[in-house]
């Protein structure tokens, strides 16, 4: 299939099957959470809600989306424990997410709690609308970086593309950020064709002024509408080709090899771009993530729907042996990959807002 071939996306019911169950008789029961590929899984994804206070074209209808209630929400203590439950298992970095985290109430405290479990990296990612005064906060809590998203420098297409808000709040949020210390501070921009592609250079041009890194990001099949469409998709490699003929670039060595963006640099030192190619180059190989939505399923890939409840044990007088349980299932039964490119992919049943990125 190529890369421009139109693809309508039907949304599949939750799968039934539990992969774990079918190989436990092999799953390690101690050690590092490690998959039955040799993926050794050390981030862990906690969305606080799914509520959002914008409604982006590539992630949420304008009108008619359903939100869990308060009471279906896991509490931040329930969060806590569970979080507690996966350092003692050897996740080492924590990132809270949404929809928009900061609509959650409270959002420091849960923060305070997750510093205080020791985890190496405790980060944010926000669309930057309520960001500039709780930034200060957030930092004094314990928080160490934040994920922005901007999908465009002209306030007319921001508008058009996010439905609400203002970008000048959210560029006023990225200065406030860095103010409070949350550094490096990373610019999540969503490419979407015949929309924002024409802006590539004006966000790496940003990228080299101001030392925030900006990662492109393909659009990816997870959007509650259903209508993903590969001929709005722009590819990783176009995003490279582009910038690169204007700025060349150089790659940068992942750590570990485990994030999910290709890192590049200018060649002249001026900064650093990222790209997520999500669906034309996956990285499935070296994934390492797992995801707690707000209502509490833990899940072990973002296109699968293989959910596996915390939040029944936690309300249902578990142990944190359960829930270790649990989590060594959850990650046992992953898949190779997402097959986004395999025939017969169905769209998962729960949109980006509804896990959590």
């Amino acid at each position: 299939m190529s890369a421009t071939t139109p693809v309508r996306i039907a949304v599949k019911p939750p799968r039934r099957v539990d992969r774990a169950s079918a190989v436990a008789q092999t799953m390690p029961l101690e050690g590092p959470l490690v998959d039955s590929h040799g993926r050794v899984h050390d981030d862990l994804r906690i969305s606080v809600t799914d509520r959002c206070n914008l409604r982006c074209v590539y992630c949420m209808p304008e009108e008619g989306l359903s939100f869990r209630e308060q009471e279906d929400l896991l509490s931040f203590d329930e969060i806590s424990r569970v979080a507690g439950v996966a350092r003692g298992l050897g996740v080492r970095s924590v990132r809270l997410t949404g929809g928009e985290p900061l609509v959650r109430k409270g959002l420091p405290c849960l923060v305070e709690r997750l510093a205080a479990l020791a985890f190496d990296d405790i980060a944010l990612t926000t669309n930057g609308t309520a960001l500039a005064k709780m930034a200060p906060v957030l930092a004094r809590a314990g928080l160490r970086r934040v994920n922005i998203s901007c999908d465009s420098l002209r306030p007319d297409r921001f508008a058009a593309i996010r439905r609400r808000g203002h970008l000048p709040v959210v560029l006023q949020a990225m200065k406030a950020a860095e103010s409070a210390g949350l550094v490096p501070l990373k610019v999540n921009v969503v490419l979407l064709r015949g929309h924002n592609e024409d802006e590539i250079l004006d966000f790496a041009a940003l990228a080299r002024e101001t030392g925030r890194v900006v990662r492109f990001i393909e659009f990816m099949p997870l959007d509650a509408q259903g209508e993903w469409d590969r001929q709005r998709l722009v590819p990783g490699r176009e995003v490279f080709e582009r910038i690169s003929s204007r700025w060349p670039l150089e790659p940068v060595a992942s750590a570990d090899g485990t994030a999910p963006a290709e890192r590049f640099r200018f060649v002249d030192g001026c900064g650093e771009i990222g790209l997520i190619s999500s669906v034309t180059e996956p990285f499935c190989g070296t994934c390492n993530r797992l995801r707690v939505t707000a209502d509490g399923a833990l899940r072990n890939c973002l296109f699968s729907d293989d959910e596996h409840s915390v939040r029944d044990i936690l309300r249902g007088d578990g142990s944190d042996a359960d829930l270790a349980l649990l989590f060594r299932r959850a990650v046992w039964g992953k898949y190779p990959g997402h097959g986004i490119n395999e025939p017969g992919f169905l769209q998962p049943a729960r949109s980006m807002s509804m896990i959590g990125g």
